[in-house]
């Protein structure tokens, strides 16, 4: 059954844009993980302008869910990683001035890199999890790289979901399946919404998670975070 591992960057963006400590970073994940979320995602970036290295450092001993750490793995994220060893690490090749992740690895080519890195977080017993795009040759690279799972960039899924939802769905369907015959879990996230997730879930019935934080704070402004939650966790569980 899918789990769905609710990403609080947005909340650090906010309290970021005003000093202080509102709203409470720290209180939200352990809010989150009360109204049902069964995983926390940060995804620190070196400048630190959501979620800072010392949030996840905070993080990690008040939450009993699954904590997973995306980012790319520069040395200083390496470091963070085997200090607070969560249960996931997803590795996510985005630039220091991305906005937002942008794009999935090239497993290919950065084989041997990705390979390194896999291996020095499992030797720590962390389950390690490649970005990759919806392209099946990404995720057979994936599998070479000692990786236990992969996850699917989905944001040309969901912009391309309102126009023709089969066809913006079959990439990822083909990626999936090739995942699952190389012996690897699947995850998948970005641009994942109330409108769009049950098909997915539907489509890709054995997703292990879902990473949400975008949609999940923008929905609660107006529905607010208990009663958001709670609504997403509806979409992945009637399957």
């Amino acid at each position: 059954m899918t789990r769905l591992s609710v990403n609080i960057n947005k909340i650090a963006t906010l309290r970021n844009a005003r000093g202080g400590n509102m709203p409470d970073v720290e209180k939200a994940a352990a809010d989150c993980e009360r109204f049902g979320a069964e995983g926390i995602t940060v995804h620190p970036r070196p400048d630190e302008r959501h979620i800072r290295y010392s949030d996840v450092r905070a993080i990690k001993p008040i939450i009993n869910t699954e904590l997973n750490i995306e980012g790319n793995p520069i040395p200083s994220f390496v470091e963070l990683v085997l200090e607070t060893l969560p249960d996931q690490v997803t590795l996510v090749p985005d630039a220091a001035d991305a906005i937002t992740s942008n794009a999935g690895w090239d497993t290919l080519k950065n084989r041997s890199f990705l390979t390194e890195i896999c291996g020095e977080f499992k030797r720590h017993g962390i389950r390690t999890s490649i970005f990759i795009d919806p392209v099946p040759e990404m995720a057979e690279g994936a599998a070479a790289c000692g990786c236990d799972r992969v996850e699917l960039y989905t944001e040309g899924y969901a912009r391309n979901y309102g126009g023709n939802r089969e066809n913006a769905i079959a990439p990822y369907i083909r990626a999936a399946e090739t995942a699952r015959k190389c012996g690897l879990g699947l995850n998948a996230g970005h641009d994942l919404n109330l409108d769009n997730l049950e098909y997915f879930i539907r489509c890709i019935p054995w997703t292990d998670e879902v990473s949400i934080g975008h949609a999940i704070i923008c929905d609660a402004l107006y529905m607010g975070l208990e009663q958001t939650i709670r609504a997403y966790l509806s979409k992945i569980k009637i399957f």
